[in-house]
């Protein structure tokens, strides 16, 4: 096959070669020279064998690249023969014929390019392209040979509007819109993986009723190099419309902080503690301890991440004995505490185990870093700390208290308070997934009710960012952006999973629910170096006392109302025990 392609190849740059020269020679009103000819042509036929093994190109998938290899191969023998003839032809001469014959080789090539290429098949359904860069070019590429027509590209750089590719239009989003028919579009690909979700939902918001599906490249952290972007795509989500990026993550503080350190995770197979252990990994952490008191949670996060081979710890941070086992075994130097019952309603059916599991565990885990000299422990609290309407929320202002009022010794002890997680176990967006799928209804509580949203790698990248700069004593608030209508959710993923039929039902607010959270409990918040991390005030309680009320806790028959001691803005009305 090589012998054939060599054979094929000096045929060609024969007969363009002479091709070329004589229309040259006919141009310039020379007599042909068949010396000068046959030079060329042995140069030319070693250049193609020696230069980047221009022989071996494939003209069927031949590429920007191809033309310039083409054209070094046809400058390298002028270079060589233009000093040899000068003063026997003209150098306007030569200069000329070499650009016949690559305008005449290119012009070949990209013709059975074209003819190999092109698509055999009907085109039935229509596609418009949201982003005219490098993506969206190589999406166009590479849907030449299926049942969808690119009709336009579309772009918000005023700078390539009005322009085109391959005879393409690329239109700006107000023209896009003027075209549109009031029959809907088969698909609308937004090639643009780098693109903020805010801009994500604008273009969403603005075009998605004139198409029949909407799809979207990942973010480019996440494509992978190995699969073509047709087969990457994916249909737009409500986690793509909802989630935020913060604009000041800062990941090279980050791997400072923790690069090179022993990090300790407790509940390292949920949702925030799992994604908490990929990117400890990832921001090189010198050895991953993984604990949790989960058997399947802890197989999962461990065989992910068996890579870096992570230490395995199957307990309960109620346990403190065996805790404490641990802390002196593995000496970390971070520890991040994830391990907490988070899920209201059925906390509130289980007061007693919700108050051991979040407090107690909590209490331990912070009690064995200090007493191992730990230089860093990060208490994950949540919204529903902050005028606590449920038991959940009050079990984890009380462990924001402990954390700030406890003797730290040489260890940093910080908070770090968020919403709702995109995606999480617990979070609402599964249950409706589920809802869809059986055909609905979808149950929302109360018309009214709002949450904070963000995704959990965001959430938890802002974490490690606040913990970084942390000294010790303080609540750090991530800012979630607006909060969002619990109801709306539920359209939007009625409206994306193309089911007009799911009806919306109202069943009403559960045990311990409010109907919005909050992320402060007073102004008294103060700024950081970033924009998305703020501090809470800080509030006082005696320690000693604190242990106290904390011990009583437990073995109190009222545990509510001790709950309601502690916490004076607990303002719970539907719990039991």
């Amino acid at each position: 096959m090589i012998l054939d392609k060599r054979i094929l190849n000096v045929l060609i740059i024969i007969t363009f070669t002479i091709i070329t020269f004589v229309w040259t020679f006919f141009i310039f009103h020379q007599t042909i020279n068949w010396q000068i000819i046959s030079i060329v042509i042995i140069l030319r036929i070693i250049a193609s064998f020696f230069v980047y093994k221009d022989y071996s190109l494939s003209w069927s998938k031949a590429t920007q690249k191809t033309f310039l290899l083409k054209s070094i191969v046809v400058l390298v023998p002028l270079v060589i023969y233009m000093p040899i003839f000068y003063g026997e032809i003209r150098i306007a001469f030569m200069l000329s014929e070499a650009m016949t014959y690559l305008v005449t080789i290119s012009f070949l090539m990209y013709v059975y390019y074209y003819i190999v290429n092109r698509s055999h098949v009907a085109k039935t359904k229509t596609l418009v392209i949201y982003g005219a860069g490098k993506a969206g070019i190589k999406i166009e590429e590479e849907f030449r040979n299926t049942k969808y027509k690119v009709t336009y590209f579309c772009d918000d750089d005023e700078v390539v509007q009005g322009r085109s590719i391959d005879g393409i239009q690329i239109l700006s989003p107000k023209e896009l819109e003027a075209k549109l028919p009031a029959k809907k579009y088969d698909l609308l690909i937004v090639a643009m993986p780098s693109a903020p979700k805010d801009v994500m939902q604008k273009i969403y918001n603005r075009f998605h009723h004139s198409f029949h599906s909407v799809k979207i490249l990942p973010s480019l952290d996440e494509i992978l190099n190995s699969q073509s972007l047709s087969q990457q795509l994916k249909d737009i989500s409500v986690e793509d419309l909802l989630a935020r990026h913060p604009k000041d993550l800062d990941k090279g503080a980050i791997e400072a902080f923790i690069k090179n350190k022993k990090v300790l995770i407790t509940g390292a197979g949920g949702s925030i503690g799992s994604e908490i252990s990929r990117q400890c990994s990832s921001y090189g952490a010198s050895k991953l301890i993984l604990l949790d008191h989960s058997e399947f949670n802890l197989y999962q996060i461990a065989e992910e991440l068996s890579s870096y081979n992570p230490e395995i710890v199957m307990q309960s941070v109620v346990d403190k004995e065996l805790l404490d086992k641990t802390f002196e075994h593995y000496k970390p130097d971070i520890v991040i505490h994830a391990a907490a019952y988070k899920h209201v309603p059925l906390v509130e059916e289980n007061v007693r185990e919700a108050i051991i599991n979040n407090i107690i565990g909590t209490k331990n885990s912070i009690d064995c870093a200090i007493k191992h000299n730990v230089k860093k422990f990060v208490l994950i609290s949540t919204d529903k700390a902050v005028r606590p309407a449920n038991v959940m929320g009050t079990t984890k202002r009380i462990c924001e208290l402990y954390a700030q009022n406890c003797k730290s010794n040489s260890t940093e002890i910080v908070a770090v308070r968020f919403g709702n997680v995109l995606g999480s176990s617990g979070s609402v967006i599964p249950k409706f997934k589920s809802q869809i799928e059986k055909g609905g209804p979808i149950t929302v509580t109360h018309p009214d009710i709002t949450r904070y949203f963000m995704l959990i790698p965001e959430a938890c990248e802002l974490v490690l960012q606040a913990a970084s700069i942390g000294k010790g004593g303080e609540i750090f608030i991530l800012d979630m952006g607006e909060p969002i209508k619990i109801v709306d959710l539920a359209k939007k993923m009625i409206e994306l999973s193309g089911r007009e039929d799911i009806k919306i039902e109202f069943s009403g607010l559960r045990p311990g629910e409010k109907l919005y959270e909050e992320l402060l409990i007073n102004d008294s918040d103060t700024k950081t170096e970033y924009e998305s991390i703020t501090v809470a005030g800080k509030t006082e309680y005696n320690i000693e006392k604190l242990t106290d009320d904390i011990n009583e806790l437990i073995t109190t028959k009222e545990q509510l109302a001790k709950l309601k001691e502690i916490v004076p803005e607990f303002n719970h009305q539907n719990g039991k025990i």
